[in-house]
């Protein structure tokens, strides 16, 4: 392409992306689409370049993002403070192009699609520590406050042979903030509607080889019903289903000699949430009434080491524990609590100024009690991993190889490898392959009358290819790519009763294979103290067995958003569109959600914040029979002081 004018390039892609939603059916977002295209595209003669982000995800190793072969969306942390988004989860879909599912508004339980895989067939960690519960597979972002993060990197692909289970669709990697240069004090309050509250404070800094940074924090919300009038299985209670969030985390680290750091981190939330049930007499007759409640904790603690052995070689090392510890219902409570020990050592080795060399082994403990299971659940995982990332000239090579030994579903090994080509300065090709697995959960092998033993774990096969091109403050990201999934596990009913076990009416097991196809285009443009940033997401996700499209994903996403700084004031918009989703028997329909905010500085270290959410006042139903909040407005001021 490098021979083709830059006025047909673009055109090029504006038709090549439009031709993809016309063969999938999707016409209505086609005009804005184009409009968002041709209105970005074109090369502009800006003054100020952009900084080439660093990435640790893509590799396990610090990366500048323009020499990854992988599909990295990195979330800063202004991005983080600018946001318009209600929660962790939020800001994923809307930054990262990330589905989205929650069972009412913020608070509520939430599962997400990476490229229409499953929630459990996502990977997530905080500071590199696997969190979760074990017996869903899944980690619960509702249990996070974004007062408490500094950055998010999600990488979107396959990530088994860099992070072992469940990477089939991803991995989101949370960062929390770490102590640096002078104290900083930073500070928060705000109201909003619903009886919305939220507090935070934080302090961080560093002095004579030592660092620190802390914060603490409170979110509240009256909320509304999270069900409808005439919710499936009786379910519905008119009652209001709010949340109560308490925050709080400590980095704490020295160095005794430059290039060497010893480190310490604790995390730990507590989310109490209301939620709607029934409960069930003899005759099945569902009673409502109850004040059905999610008491969550979530823990992670961790200690670490990282030092420069040498100008070539810098090892890490980590010890860490996470603790998700749920007790839920209304008249009568189950407790589910999962528990992991971590062990990593790393080696980052730099064969040359262009070629570096991984080599990671990692250990992992898990251990499950509930109130259903006779006695507590254990496994546990070794893992090697070797990974290598080196540039030639204009073409770069990423390879990752691991092998995974359970105690509890055998020996797994997964590859990847990429490639990529600088076909001009600014315009990058790229392609990758790989190969992932997803572990069964404790409850598919165990729980009772439904979990087999003997379950395998779903495999992976995925390909992908895309294009990054970067022209002083223009960027343009575009992937295509193709997931297949064999073995997945679900629910088998087993109508013969010959499959499952006697007595079982029905059971987990290896019942069919997924088809994830699609496409994401990323842009973004500043003009001075204009920023535009949009995406479109495109996703054919199909039972491969039947063509079936699969529940709760959504053919087309996309967002956009604007944000205008001048003097003392900002200003930003965000649209969120999400297509129709298939879900229990109806189809759900689409909504679109605009976002409004405006900050003044009235001081140097103190702003005034203003946000309207929702502000159309929109239907949401995030899944069948449940609903989100409608209009919404916040206000609030914060403090950042720096040097004090």
């Amino acid at each position: 392409m490098s021979h083709v004018p830059a006025g047909k390039r673009d055109a090029c892609l504006v038709r090549v992306f439009s031709t993809m939603y016309l063969r999938q059916g999707l016409r209505t977002p086609i005009i804005a689409c184009r409009v968002l295209c041709l209105l970005l595209l074109p090369l502009c003669a800006a003054a100020q370049t952009q900084l080439d982000p660093v990435a640790v995800i893509g590799t396990r190793e610090p990366q500048a993002l323009s020499r990854s072969a992988a599909d990295i969306v990195v979330i800063d942390a202004g991005t983080i403070r600018n946001t318009t988004a209600d929660s962790v989860e939020d800001l994923l879909r809307r930054a990262a192009g990330i589905q989205l599912i929650r069972n009412g508004g913020p608070g509520q339980t939430s599962g997400y699609f990476v490229r229409g895989m499953s929630t459990n067939g996502t990977l997530v960690l905080v500071d590199g520590v696997r969190v979760g519960s074990a017996t869903l597979g899944q980690a619960e972002f509702e249990a996070l406050s974004l007062a408490q993060i500094d950055r998010i990197e999600v990488l979107r692909g396959p990530a088994s042979s860099l992070y072992g289970a469940d990477g089939v669709g991803g991995v989101i990697q949370i960062y929390t903030r770490r102590g640096d240069g002078s104290p900083r004090v930073t500070s928060g309050i705000a109201i909003g509607g619903y009886r919305s509250r939220h507090g935070d404070l934080g302090v961080s800094g560093s002095e004579g080889g030592f660092d620190y940074a802390v914060a603490l924090g409170r979110d509240s919300s009256r909320g509304v019903s999270a069900t409808r009038p005439g919710a499936q299985f009786g379910v519905f209670n008119p009652d209001t289903d709010g949340y109560s969030r308490n925050f709080g985390n400590l980095r704490l680290g020295y160095t005794p000699a430059a290039g060497h750091r010893i480190g310490v981190s604790i995390l730990e939330t507590y989310l109490n949430s209301q939620y709607d049930s029934a409960d069930f007499d003899a005759e099945f007759k569902p009673d409502p009434s109850a004040d059905f409640r999610t008491r969550l904790t979530t823990r992670v603690a961790a200690i670490d080491y990282r030092g420069a052995i040498s100008s070539a070689w810098t090892t890490s090392v980590q010890l860490a524990n996470s603790v998700d510890d749920s007790k839920s219902g209304g008249k009568t409570t189950s407790r589910f609590k999962t528990e992991r020990d971590q062990a990593t050592w790393q080696n980052a080795l730099s064969l040359s100024a262009d070629q570096q060399l991984v080599l990671a082994y990692e250990y992992l403990r898990e251990r499950a009690t509930a109130d259903v299971f006779a006695e507590a659940l254990r496994r546990h995982n070794s893992a090697f991993v070797v990974g290598y990332s080196g540039r030639f000239a204009a073409f770069g090579v990423q390879a990752d190889l691991r092998r995974d030994a359970s105690s509890a579903y055998g020996d797994n090994t997964s590859g990847r490898l990429g490639l990529s080509y600088e076909v001009v300065p600014g315009l990058k090709l790229r392609a990758l392959a790989g190969t992932s697995f997803r572990a069964p959960t404790f409850n598919d092998t165990s729980y009772p009358f439904f979990g087999i033993a003997t379950i395998k774990p779903e495999r992976g096969r995925s390909v992908e290819a895309g294009a990054n091109w970067q022209s002083g403050t223009t960027s343009v990201a575009l992937t295509v790519y193709r997931n297949r999934v064999r073995d997945l596990i679900g629910f088998d009913p087993d109508p013969n009763g010959t499959d499952c076990p006697p007595g079982f009416f029905g059971c987990a097991a290896n019942t069919s294979r997924a088809r994830l196809q699609g496409a994401t285009l990323s842009i973004g443009q500043r003009w001075s103290d204009l920023a535009v940033r949009g995406t479109a997401d495109l996703l054919d996700a199909v039972d491969a067995d039947t063509g079936v499209r699969l529940a709760r994903r959504a053919a087309h996403q996309e967002t956009l958003a604007a944000d205008y700084a001048i003097g003392a004031w900002s200003v930003g918009a965000s649209l969120l569109d999400v297509g129709s989703r298939p879900d229990a028997g109806v189809v759900l329909g689409g909504y679109a959600l605009l976002d409004l905010r405006a900050t003044w500085r009235f001081l140097p270290q103190w702003r005034l914040e203003a946000k309207l959410l929702n502000a159309l006042d929109h239907r949401v139903e995030p899944l069948r029979d449940y609903q989100g909040l409608g209009r919404q407005a916040w206000m609030g001021v914060r403090f950042d002081g720096q040097g004090l």
